[in-house]
């Protein structure tokens, strides 16, 4: 955990279209994440979560305003630049799994670790850290949904990038199987210090996390912190 702050945005606009046609998916963000805070993005379909995540990750550029990850501010950087950014600071976790088919677990792990210059040893370390360390040589085929989400939690983490961006990671998971893949998210938080953002549009999720960012039209409506957030494992939904 350092003192700079994790991701900071300032009048932050992404606009798709032109015209009569633009959609202003964010409209004017101020936000600052300390480093090593769990944070929730909340809000109904269409307000504007997605698109944080992508610009605060390096997918997508703003419109105008700007956002700073770790202290690198996004908009001086080229192209290369941002590839680079999200190689090196950045992990994803998606609510699809995003894993190649015809790959094992471990060399799923090894095709993001490596790019980023992490050896094969973390990327083991890391299936290991999500308790998969005797399912390494597994194809998708061969694992549950859970057993493919912590697979691809394994590949967000084996780079020990600081900021893991989540969109709905538990979207395409039974209960036990998502209170498993948040527990292990909140002890990588915990323990490796990663600030943590994910996206969900489940209030009872919300509970976990160290604060919850509400969003609506583009906008933060609402910043609210939890005085205990919940464990995992006393969430139902």
């Amino acid at each position: 955990m350092t003192d700079t702050p994790a991701v900071v945005t300032r009048g932050l606009t992404r606009v798709f279209g032109e015209g009569d046609l633009a959609v202003r998916a964010l409209d004017g963000v101020d936000l600052e994440i300390p480093s090593g805070q769990f944070v929730v993005l909340l809000g109904p379909s269409g307000s504007g979560k997605t698109t944080l995540l992508n610009v605060v990750g390096g997918i997508d550029e703003a419109t105008s305003g700007s956002v700073s990850v770790g202290g690198a501010t996004l908009s001086e950087l080229d192209a290369a630049g941002r590839t680079a950014f999200r190689r090196d600071h950045v992990g994803f976790v998606f609510q699809f799994f995003n894993l190649i088919p015809t790959l094992t677990a471990l060399e799923n792990v090894r095709l993001i670790a490596e790019i980023a210059g992490a050896d094969e040893a973390a990327s083991r370390a890391a299936l290991e850290s999500v308790g998969l360390g005797e399912r390494l040589h597994n194809f998708p085929s061969g694992l549950s949904g859970g057993e493919q989400q912590r697979v691809a939690v394994a590949r967000a983490v084996a780079k020990s990038p600081p900021l893991i961006l989540g969109d709905e990671p538990t979207g395409a998971l039974d209960l036990e199987t998502g209170r498993a893949v948040l527990d292990l998210l909140r002890r990588l938080n915990v323990e490796r210090g990663m600030t943590m953002l994910l996206v969900t549009h489940s209030a009872v999720i919300a509970e976990m996390a160290d604060r919850v960012l509400h969003l609506r039209d583009g906008r933060i409506v609402g910043d609210a912190r939890n005085e205990r957030p919940k464990d995992a494992s006393e969430l139902e939904w």
